[in-house]
């Protein structure tokens, strides 16, 4: 079934060059990989009219200093600082000023961020979602997003990871929890 683009936003989780440039300081070479799928699934809904919504992960050096137990930099080591070029978006992207960009602290993109308000203030309902890492922010988005009555659509092909199997685990479990994956073949629009 196509996706009316009125309604529909493509969100690209956290395409930045900590992730996603090899010189990055989490690299993955599948997250570099994504970019191209990513950029496609942009294009098409770009073209149909559909809205763009991007997701920077930063955070500030000081963010895990007083925390009782989340603390991302003592998983994952320093990553993504706030101001620092880890930070940035991968240049391939096609970032417009008519997309919406959101700076998240956590895995989630909707927790403590301007995200929700903005899709509602735009009308949307369906969202596709793509970017990295599948396993962690990607579906803790696409978790986020169907608990906010939205309707969560993991693009399996246009993800980034560490593992194949972190794939396959994000990808079987947005499907068994939200019952909403397609492919970039798959994804379709209604013409406008």
């Amino acid at each position: 079934m196509p996706y009316d683009p009125a309604d529909t936003a493509v969100v690209v989780v956290d395409m930045q060059n900590g992730f996603c440039h090899p010189d990055g300081s989490l690299h993955a070479e599948p997250s570099e990989a994504a970019i191209g799928p990513v950029t496609d699934l942009v294009a098409r809904a770009r073209e149909a009219g559909a809205r763009v919504v991007y997701t920077r992960d930063v955070h500030p050096p000081e963010q895990f200093e007083d925390t009782h137990y989340y603390d991302e930099f003592d998983r994952w080591g320093e990553h993504v600082v706030e101001g620092s070029w880890d930070a940035e978006l991968v240049d391939d992207l096609d970032v417009r000023e008519t997309d919406h960009v959101v700076e998240k602290h956590t895995y989630d993109a909707f927790y403590r961020t301007d995200l929700e308000g903005y899709l509602d203030a735009h009308g949307i309902d369906d969202l596709l979602i793509c970017g990295t890492l599948a396993n962690v922010c990607v579906l803790h988005t696409a978790g986020s997003a169907g608990l906010r009555d939205y309707r969560p659509v993991v693009v399996e092909d246009a993800l980034g990871y560490i593992t194949a199997d972190h794939r396959e685990y994000a990808v079987d479990h947005a499907d068994w929890l939200f019952g909403e994956t397609a492919t970039l073949e798959e994804v379709a629009f209604e013409d406008a």
